[in-house]
């Protein structure tokens, strides 16, 4: 690890002594607005930084020849950190010591609220600049970690807001029993860098709130590409086998990229067109499944993040920056056997093409029927030469099993190194969320819009997009993730990461066959007849409380129920269910019972349907269907309200509620 850093050094060095002298000085407000600038990342740095990441992964991973649960895929990923110090603020367990100039750019927990509190110092001052609960500065509630800048997501804890620091930087726990990752730049010597303090802070708050709105509407109001822009629009039919190509002059940068798949079965079609970007005469740098480039699979799945997303009405979206010298060219084949229409916009603006500008990669990995045993690392992404900076990846598996697949860490190796410089704690965790939940949810830079379950079985895709956390280097990279499965099976996954470089950097991939642009087939587990599954309906509002999915091993229908824990009495969860045909039906439903559930009264379209019912049993049990009465429903989205009131005084705190299904008949 010396080395690496010593290499890390010269190479830097080199990098700052080309353009420090114009770089502007590193500040909170610089930092705010990386958190939405899509554009920056088409450029080398400057200033230069190199990006870490200090986590709890487990101490006994020392030798990647020794590939053993006792050595390399060691999982004992918790309560690990540098070491312990006596303070007169008492036993503080130290997570991060580094020194500057630098800035952290994301903080993660599974669990914050074992963490006790967390102490972060800033240029070796006595006192912390933050000083508070740890579960309260990753839960988005408080000033200035405010949603979705600071935000929870399927039971993980995530901070994005920037800590910039010129000398030095502390972060401590006062219990050490955590999954943490810390993950920060590092600066060249030298580099100005304005150390984050209350009064800039203060100053800050507007700029942090517009940044908050832009992250919490991301196609609405995040990076939005600036105007004036050139519109072209497309309608092409492809049938199978057949090509086409959109031919865009430059200089310039594709901005924005829309799609809409006009086709009978669309899993099938999006992975089964291949999507190519060729740039300057060169060899195409974007080469992946059509769907797979927007970041999602299989099919659209709706989700929203800053660079791409997928609309309900399934509008694909890329707003990834894709500078060009001369031309570009767009090429889709279709390799189905069905036709297949695309309609959609690429839209351009001016680029200045100087020697810091990098173009835009993005490729295709795919493993079919891989054994999970023995345990291995598989390679995400591996390139030679450079620069170039990581930018993102989006994972999609095709599990047989309900066991969970991704207990696996994130190792990445920067410029050579010989160990990893970001070291994880598991697979979820890398990717934002935790205890391998199948939550859906959706975020400016992470997400999870499916998982088909029950658990974690059948289809899942998830993304993480390093925006502001992305990873620079300057001769290599290279991204494995361990496939570190809990059953014994033969595994389908595939990748698409997402990448900046010079044109003569090299990926080690390997051709994209049409075997590969196919959907594993995963038989999906069925419920009870006519259910609508709880777990899949949508959450409207929640006013107070947490919601999720919950797998188990009770009597659910598909083995699983929509949960909604911690609500105050009075609270109310809003959840919006599909009715294909309009009609008076009458509705029948089955809740969840247990000696730390609540009492709950339940209303359908504002009518009520079960009044205040306490669910309180000494033992977690479903009940039998409870006619809920009859009710006029419309076509489309429904709307099923839960309050929450008295509990039994036997119950446990939590006043939880579970939703297993609810089954209509037509009257």
């Amino acid at each position: 690890m010396a080395n690496s850093r010593a290499i890390w050094g010269l190479l830097l060095g080199c990098v700052v002594c080309l353009g420090h002298a114009t770089a502007e000085p590193i500040t909170f407000s610089s930092l705010l607005n990386e958190l939405v600038s899509l554009e920056r990342l088409a450029r080398t740095p400057q200033p230069a930084y190199i990006t870490r990441q200090a986590s709890s992964y487990d101490r006994r991973s020392t030798d990647p020849s020794v590939a053993t649960e006792e050595n390399w895929f060691a999982n004992g990923d918790r309560n690990q950190v540098l070491r312990v110090d006596e303070t007169p603020l008492g036993t503080e367990h130290v997570l991060l010591d580094v020194d500057g100039p630098g800035a952290i750019v994301r903080i993660w927990s599974a669990n914050p609220n074992d963490g006790g509190i967390v102490r972060i110092y800033l240029d070796n001052q006595p006192e912390p600049l933050f000083e508070m609960p740890l579960q309260v500065m990753l839960g988005g509630g408080t000033k200035p970690f405010l949603e979705p800048i600071a935000h929870t997501r399927a039971s993980g804890w995530n901070s994005y807001l920037p800590i910039p620091y010129a000398k030095h930087c502390k972060v401590t726990v006062s219990n050490p029993d955590i999954y943490y990752h810390v993950n920060y730049r590092t600066y060249a010597a030298g580099t100005e860098v304005e150390t984050l303090t209350p009064a800039i802070l203060e100053s800050g708050m507007p700029a942090l709130r517009e940044v908050a709105k832009a992250l919490a509407a991301p196609w609405e109001k995040g990076a939005r590409p600036a105007e004036p822009l050139d519109d072209t629009p497309y309608d092409v039919t492809l049938a199978p086998g057949a090509s086409e190509s959109l031919e865009l002059d430059g200089p310039a940068a594709i901005r924005e990229i829309t799609c809409f798949a006009d086709a009978q079965d669309k899993e099938e079609a999006l992975r089964g067109i291949l999507l190519e970007i060729a740039y300057d005469d060169l060899a195409p740098m974007v080469i992946t499944p059509l769907g797979d480039f927007f970041g999602t699979a299989p099919g659209p799945n709706p989700y929203q993040s800053l660079c791409s997303g997928v609309l309900d009405d399934h509008t694909l979206y890329s707003r990834w920056v894709m500078p060009f010298q001369r031309a570009a060219t767009i090429r889709v084949t279709n390799h189905t056997d069905a036709e297949i229409t695309l309609r959609g916009t690429v839209r351009t603006g001016r680029w200045t093409w100087d020697d810091r500008s990098l173009y835009f990669h993005a490729g295709y990995r795919a493993g079919r029927d891989v054994p999970t045993r023995p345990m291995r690392d598989w390679n995400y992404l591996a390139v030679s030469g450079g620069p170039g900076r990581f930018v993102g990846v989006m994972l999609h598996v095709t599990n047989p099993s309900r066991k969970w697949w991704g207990e696996g860490d994130e190792k990445i190796y920067v410029d050579g190194e010989s160990f990893p410089s970001h070291f994880g704690t598991g697979t979820e965790d890398y990717f934002g969320y935790a205890w391998c939940s199948p939550t859906l949810f959706t975020h400016a830079f992470h997400n999870q819009p499916r998982c088909d379950g029950p658990g974690n079985y059948g289809q899942t895709c998830v993304s993480r997009f390093h925006i502001i956390d992305d990873i620079p280097w300057n001769t290599g990279f290279r991204f494995d993730m361990e496939l570190w499965h809990w059953d014994d099976v033969l595994f389908n996954q595939s990748v698409v990461s997402y990448w900046y470089a010079v044109a003569d950097a090299k990926p080690g991939y390997e051709p994209v066959t049409p075997d590969l642009l196919t959907v594993p087939a995963c038989e999906p587990i069925e419920g009870v007849a006519g259910a609508i599954e709880g777990e899949f309906m949508r959450v409207i509002e929640v006013t107070a409380g947490t919601t999720q999915r919950q797998s188990g091993p009770w009597d659910w229908s598909r083995g699983e129920q929509m949960w909604w824990t911690n609500p105050t009495r009075g609270a109310t969860l809003k959840l919006g269910f599909q009715v294909p045909e309009a009609g008076r039906y009458t509705v029948f439903a089955r809740f969840t019972k247990g000696p730390d559930y609540g009492g709950h009264a339940v209303k359908i379209n504002g009518v009520d349907a079960l009044k205040p019912t306490d669910f309180y049993s000494a033992d977690v049990e479903v009940t039998d269907e409870i006619n809920l009465g009859e009710f006029d429903l419309r076509q489309g989205e429904n709307t099923i309200e839960i309050t929450c009131g008295r509990k039994n005084v036997k119950a446990l705190p939590a006043n939880m509620f579970g939703l297993d299904y609810i089954r209509l008949e037509r009257r």
